[in-house]
């Protein structure tokens, strides 16, 4: 499988269409490789929807327990639910008498979470369906770029295995991808691995170039290499 890794201006309705959830107004999705190529569209949608795990910036947040955030009515499976909670950063929340039977939502007497923490909560309910493809719409966007990278380096190993589709604005975990997809005004204006895109000199260099010196002025935080 490969990692993907996008940053682009005009990606909701391209990553809704991975999805299925808005048909292409143009072109078309494919899924496989070679002549076993397929249509998206030609195949059972609810079989396919059942294999793809997304986290969305507007995630659902429930007030329900930790535990039944992760599971949403799936049976638990221990090394499942452990791997979710580290991969997502989730582990960090856990802390004093926080645990994963702890309630959410003050309207009922329960714990209130920051949008990093409900941040984190979404990925591991997404990391815990163990789909075959998982697709991250900025999924440490609220998080400072030391949590960051602290969550990213657990995340690929759990991306292993899987086609990852990753959305991003924030270049640091570009390190991880295959593929790199550069996007702007809906279109795409580069395609390569991060070296290459380097090497060439354009849009994502000059990205790359600009974050790498925003983080090294900020004292404490890890610098883009």
């Amino acid at each position: 499988k490969t990692a993907y890794e996008i940053y682009q201006c005009d990606w909701s309705s391209d990553v809704c269409s991975s999805d299925l959830y808005y048909d292409p107004t143009d072109g078309r999705i494919l899924i496989g490789t070679g002549a076993a190529q397929t249509d998206l569209r030609a195949l059972d949608l609810t079989d396919w929807r059942a294999g793809v795990a997304a986290v969305f910036q507007d995630f659902a947040r429930f007030e329900w327990t930790l535990r039944e955030n992760i599971l949403l009515g799936q049976p638990q499976d221990d090394a499942r639910l452990h791997a979710a909670v580290q991969g997502s950063g989730l582990n960090t929340v856990l802390t004093g008498t926080r645990t994963l039977d702890t309630r959410l939502g003050q309207a009922f007497g329960g714990a209130d979470l920051s949008g990093g923490q409900w941040q984190k909560l979404a990925t591991a309910r997404a990391l815990y369906r163990d789909a075959r493809v998982l697709i991250l719409d900025e999924p440490t966007a609220a998080l400072d770029p030391r949590s960051e990278a602290e969550v990213f380096s657990t995340f690929a190993g759990l991306a292993r295995g899987r086609t990852t589709l990753l959305v991003t604005h924030r270049l640091g975990s570009v390190l991880m991808a295959d593929r790199v997809i550069v996007m702007k005004a809906g279109q795409i204006i580069e395609d390569g691995t991060h070296a290459a895109l380097l090497a060439r000199g354009g849009e994502y260099a000059d990205l790359w170039a600009l974050q790498a010196r925003q983080y090294g002025d900020q004292p404490g935080e890890p610098v883009l290499a």
